[in-house]
């Protein structure tokens, strides 16, 4: 914690970086903190805890709008930040990473290569709770997960807190905002929060880093993250593509054998 502190004053205080996204000390967990100051710098904190998606921070033009930023970056939000990068929302040597091994040793990252070596050899995380929910739910007959569901999603008020927690909802314009023609009804109804579940998540395909954030967000506790996770799960099945790696439902390829297709 002292060696992220340090450092991050050195690189303040040089003007190597003008912004820093990492956490402070929250009520009950850590939470975002925008350090740009010595003083700001001192509150912060890099632990276990640490595991909400800085990553959402980085698309904000009104926060880092083209400022030399540095961010604590978990493991998901490093997936992330490689796929921000490679759908050129973010500008590859503008932003200085640092992580936190398995074993809590702190980890500055000097390229996007040596980020992606990170992932490729350190394990993801345990997701268990999320796995055990989806064969929970995978067992049930049909009839019983439609109705899991449809009593899940109709508590949905709309509030979009899944979309503003996730950095790959970075769109001008969201699907929902559309109105000529209406793709989806802006009013909370079951139908209509199943279809803005469900096209979120088609759009998620392949991009989504299986962080959480979603159901994290989710004011009512619904848990729309075992949504996002059961697809990242069929991506890696149907694809051979590991989470966050690339838009499986906008590429093509002519000698696809659409075996995936059930």
């Amino acid at each position: 914690m002292n060696e992220l502190r340090s450092k991050v004053k050195e690189l303040l205080g040089s003007n190597a970086l003008e912004l820093f996204i990492g956490y402070e000390r929250g009520t009950r967990l850590p939470r975002p903190l925008l350090a740009a100051s010595a003083e700001d710098a001192d509150r912060l904190i890099f632990d276990e805890y640490c595991t909400g998606n800085l990553a959402v921070y980085l698309t904000r033009k009104d926060l880092v709008g083209g400022k030399k930023t540095g961010i604590a970056a978990s493991y998901y939000a490093m997936r992330n930040i490689c796929r921000l990068l490679d759908e050129n929302q973010l500008q590859e040597g503008a932003i200085k990473i640092f992580g936190l091994t398995p074993e809590g040793t702190l980890k500055a990252f000097d390229t996007i290569a040596d980020v992606r070596r990170y992932l490729q050899e350190t394990p993801a995380p345990s997701k268990q709770v999320e796995d055990e929910w989806v064969q929970e739910i995978d067992a049930m007959p049909a009839a019983e997960r439609w109705k899991f569901w449809t009593s899940e999603l109709s508590k949905c008020f709309k509030c979009y807190a899944c979309r503003a927690a996730c950095p790959m909802c970075y769109c001008t314009k969201c699907i929902v905002e559309v109105n000529r023609p209406q793709w989806v009804q802006p009013w909370a109804a079951t139908l209509s929060n199943m279809e803005w579940q469900i096209n979120r998540v088609m759009h998620m395909a392949g991009r989504c880093a299986d962080c959480g954030a979603c159901g994290t967000a989710c004011p009512l506790g619904i848990p729309v993250h075992i949504i996002a996770h059961k697809m990242a799960e069929m991506v890696r099945q149907s694809f051979g593509e590991p989470a966050g790696k690339g838009a499986v439902l906008s590429t093509f390829n002519p000698n696809d054998e659409e075996n995936f297709i059930r």
